[in-house]
């Protein structure tokens, strides 16, 4: 018997987005494909939204970005600077799955 990915952990996945941005709409399109394979946790948060001021503080210029977490119990459910894997603008697939499996060991 083999373990499986959900006994390692899962990853969880934050895109840093805004509308009419194209590397953004290209970014989306590569996360979404490479969930159709594997699962994670998706989540998109848009720097523009009022809600999302301290995103735009840090992200404004940036967008895309992709921060690739490990989620472990206490983690807190949003996004940090400083316990995340990024990847900025454009990105392969093969480089966010290879920041997946790094986060899922």
């Amino acid at each position: 018997m083999f373990p499986t990915r959900t006994l390692f952990g899962q990853a969880r996945l934050t895109l840093f987005t805004r509308v009419g941005c194209g590397l953004c709409d290209n970014a989306k399109k590569t996360v979404v494909q490479l969930n159709k394979r594997r699962p994670f946790e998706y989540i998109e948060t848009y720097v523009d939204e009022p809600e999302n001021k301290k995103w735009k503080d840090v992200y404004d210029f940036d967008v895309p970005v992709l921060h690739i977490q490990s989620v472990k119990e206490g983690l807190p459910m949003e996004a940090t600077l400083s316990d995340a894997r990024k990847l900025f603008h454009r990105m392969t697939e093969q480089e966010v799955e290879q920041l997946v499996d790094e986060a899922e060991k």
